[in-house]
């Protein structure tokens, strides 16, 4: 029997590992963080003294406290604040007890951020590992209220913070009455599972390495820059999915594989490569169901997707560029050294 558990065990780690990748050993690398579960001290506050419970809560949290309460729920410090901390206590006293049964065991999701801020600061020497990771829950403003707003994972001064109320499984009842409601979508819904917590925390420590400023930048050079961004996330996440990190299923995934010549010449025969148009390059650089003008089937982020795939070809001419020469390198420049010819072209 424990012959059997082992090969499983070995076969196991062997299927998991990417063939073709040199990965570096990082086990040496101290990325140890603090796991501090706000939302528990937060929903057990006592709420017949608010005020009390948050000056002790100021005292844990000296940071984050007001990012919480100024930045996520848009309170005002005033005596109303009471009144809406309150309220959303009790409103959101059933997501609390989800997340703590959903969220009991924090340490996989901790490890492989752990991982991923390991491999960080073996490319980025210089970059301040955060010491804490903080758990938290935000209003659900786009399935309970109507608004497109929604507070998920984000970069604070106290660390990287999840919101764990968009991480609960696409199963989850409350996602599925905001898409009866038309408030969410199934494509936003899809990704509201446990898996993306560590690839949205590296992403968010990715941004925080370079922040990013489209400005009025031709299409190409969008693309480009956020296909940096995910080549680098390869890096620091090289036993992640790719499906994770772009945000598409299998198939869409796939179908991009599949066509990626189709979609580069649809690029260039319609002339969008270097398009300056906001209202144009925002339906390849944004988020959304599909891609509008080629149907269903086809995905959104299609620019990131190309983008990607040139910022790869270019880095396989130039095997001795790191990671931060990259980031540095101008994204037009690039476009022009990389040659890019797509697969089945």
């Amino acid at each position: 029997m424990i012959r059997s558990f082992l090969i499983l065990l070995s076969l196991s780690f062997f299927l998991s590992c990417k063939p073709g990748k040199n990965i570096p050993d990082v086990s040496n690398i101290n990325a140890t963080v603090n796991l501090l579960r706000f939302e528990q001290d937060f929903f057990q506050m006592d709420t017949l003294h608010v005020n009390e419970s948050l000056n002790q809560l100021s005292q844990k949290y000296p940071v984050f406290l007001g990012d919480f309460m100024g930045n996520i729920l848009g309170l005002p410090q005033t005596d109303s604040s009471i009144t809406a901390v309150k309220n959303f206590i009790a409103t959101y006293q059933p997501i609390y007890q989800t997340t703590q049964t959903a969220f009991a065991n924090f340490l996989p999701y901790k490890k492989e951020i752990e991982q991923g801020l390991r491999f960080t600061k073996y490319y980025f020497p210089n970059y301040k590992l955060p010491k804490n990771i903080i758990t938290f829950i935000g209003p659900m403003d786009a399935v309970f209220s109507g608004s497109t707003a929604s507070y998920g994972d984000a970069m604070t001064l106290d660390g990287p913070a999840i919101g764990l109320q968009l991480h609960l499984g696409k199963e989850h009842t409350a996602y599925q009455t905001g898409m009866e409601n038309g408030i969410t979508y199934s494509y936003q819904v899809r990704r509201y599972v446990p898996e993306t917590i560590p690839v949205n925390v590296i992403k968010n420590v990715v941004d925080d390495l370079f922040p990013y400023n489209s400005g009025s930048r031709p299409l190409i050079e969008q693309m480009i820059e956020k296909g940096k961004r995910l080549y680098v996330l390869d890096q620091l996440m090289p036993e992640t999915s790719d499906t994770l990190k772009i945000g598409y299923t299998d198939d869409q995934l796939t179908i991009c594989n599949d066509h990626e010549a189709d979609i580069w010449n649809f690029f260039v025969k319609n002339n969008l490569i270097f398009s300056i148009e906001p209202s144009v390059n925002k339906e390849y650089i944004e988020d959304g169901p599909k891609t509008q003008v080629l149907g269903e089937g086809v995905p959104g982020y299609l620019g990131l997707y190309v983008g990607w795939q040139i910022v790869k070809t270019w880095m396989g001419k130039n095997d001795g560029t790191t990671l931060e020469q990259l980031m540095q390198k101008d994204a037009k420049v690039l476009f022009n050294e990389a040659g890019y010819k797509p697969r089945g072209q």
